[in-house]
């Protein structure tokens, strides 16, 4: 393959290829991007590859969410006891904790039309990009990948699956985090008290506070390997077939509806 380094010598580049990961454009749903920032803050910015501030909200909504109790107040909704909603909510991290998660979903529509656009311009310039990195500390290159595979791994431990399809940053974000999720409201220690028949135990010793941000978790996981193996898959077929056509077809291959004309 080709290994050319991205210079800035073009306005735009569809991708770029590093040893923590393959980072590129793709035309992707606003809709669906909003709605992974509402179910949680964050994970739409990480679907685009804008880690710092998909960090940063991620981040703000696990300390303002503990600290306002929104899943406490979410698990007593779900039981009907709208009284004890109320009462275990904490208004003063609640209203900071509000512009933020409405941000967080509107920054991550507005920003996904944005790539959008810079996508299809990035495509009509097509310049080369690099599809090889080489580094002391790792190898990155445009390969496929089954996506369901990559799946698999994500329902086994999230994370993994990122590992598969080589999102590094992602994949340690995700790690790092279900670690912390797991630890703080002992789920693990739930699974095994239920495997011994110990129920009551096995509820009793759940934080489920903490519990209910792992769904979320296991889903985004789970997605955003899916969606990247496809569009990494896409990318190394458009990257292969325009280094075909560069080096090996010949000047006078036409094509005139349909028609090979020599």
């Amino acid at each position: 393959m080709n290994n050319y380094s991205n210079d800035n010598s073009a306005r735009r580049y569809k991708a770029h290829v590093s040893i923590v990961g393959t980072t590129q454009l793709h035309l992707r749903n606003p809709y669906i991007i909003a709605w992974w920032s509402a179910a949680f803050p964050g994970f739409g910015h990480l679907l685009l590859s804008k880690y710092l501030r998909g960090y940063a909200l991620f981040i703000w909504e696990v300390a303002v969410n503990i600290k306002a109790h929104v899943n406490g107040a979410m698990i007593y909704s779900f039981q009907g006891n709208i009284d004890m909603a109320k009462e275990v909510l904490d208004t003063r991290w609640l209203l900071m904790y509000i512009p933020v998660y409405i941000f967080g979903i509107w920054d991550s529509y507005r920003t996904t039309v944005d790539m959008n656009k810079v996508y299809l311009l990035a495509e009509r310039e097509n310049h080369r990009f690099n599809s090889f990195a080489l580094g002391a500390l790792e190898i990155n290159y445009l390969d496929k990948r089954n996506p369901m595979v990559a799946v698999m791994w994500s329902l086994l431990i999230p994370g993994l699956g990122q590992l598969y399809v080589h999102r590094i940053l992602t994949a340690l974000f995700i790690i790092i985090w279900l670690v912390v999720f797991y630890y703080c409201s002992h789920v693990q220690e739930a699974v095994v008290l239920l495997f011994l028949g110990q129920i009551k135990e096995a509820t009793s010793v759940l934080k489920p506070e903490w519990l209910l941000f792992i769904p979320s978790h296991y889903g985004f996981a789970a997605y955003d390997c899916y969606i990247n193996s496809i569009e990494n898959n896409k990318l190394f077929e458009k990257e292969l077939r325009n280094y075909l056509t560069e080096n090996y077809q010949s000047e006078r291959f036409r094509l005139l509806k349909g028609q090979k004309v020599e």
